[in-house]
C-alpha cells in the first residue's frame, strides 16, 4: 500500500513538533527542514489543527506546536484520518467508482487484499507518535532543531496563518 503525500507530510509535521515539545515552529520551519512546499504544509497544518492535535498560536511570537494528546496518537490513526481511499483495488470503491469485474462474484483476490490492508493498518495501530519520535536529540539533530530556544507562547489560540502572524 502506498501513501499518499498528505499523509507523508502530516507524519513527518506530527514528528517535527514532537522532537520541539518546549517551543513554537512554523510552517516556515517544517517546510525548510524537509524541503516541503510551504503551500503544501498550510493545508496539512489545517487539518492537523482541526484534529485537536496541533496547537496554533497566532501573532508576531506564533506558530504550532504538538497538542499535549497527539504523542499518544498510533500511527494508524493518524493514516486513516488522512488517507482519503483505502479502495487498494477498483472493485473496493464502491458506488459509481466500483469498476465490475466479471469474476468479482467468486474473487478471492479482494479478501486477500483486505485482509492485507488490514493487517497494514493493524501493525500501524502498533506504533505511536511518541515511539517514533525517539531518538528525539537524534532527530532533532537531522531536522535542524536541535538545541533550538523555545520561541515565546502566546495565550492567544487561533487558526494559524502562513507566516505564524495574525
Amino acid at each position: 500500500m502506498r501513501l499518499t503525500d498528505y499523509t507523508d507530510y502530516s507524519l513527518r509535521v506530527l514528528l517535527y513538533l514532537s522532537v520541539r515539545p518546549a517551543g513554537l515552529s512554523t510552517i516556515q520551519e517544517i517546510s525548510d527542514a524537509y524541503g516541503i512546499s510551504k503551500n503544501h504544509l498550510m493545508k496539512i497544518v489545517q487539518q492537523l489543527g482541526d484534529l485537536g492535535w496541533v496547537e496554533t498560536v497566532r501573532g508576531r511570537h506564533g506558530g504550532l506546536r504538538l497538542a499535549d494528546r497527539t504523542r499518544a496518537l498510533t500511527i494508524g490513526d493518524i493514516v486513516r484520518r488522512t488517507e482519503s481511499d483505502f479502495a487498494i483495488v477498483g472493485c473496493f470503491a464502491g458506488g459509481a467508482d466500483d469498476r465490475h469485474c466479471v469474476i468479482q462474484p467468486v474473487c478471492r483476490l479482494r479478501g486477500v487484499i483486505a485482509a492485507a490492508r488490514d493487517a497494514f493498518l493493524a501493525e500501524l495501530d502498533k506504533h505511536t507518535v511518541a515511539e517514533l519520535s525517539e531518538p528525539a536529540n537524534e532527530l532533532a539533530r537531522l531536522l535542524g532543531v536541535a538545541g533550538m530556544a523555545p520561541s515565546p507562547r502566546s495565550p492567544s489560540m487561533a487558526a494559524v496563518s502562513p507566516d505564524g502572524s495574525s
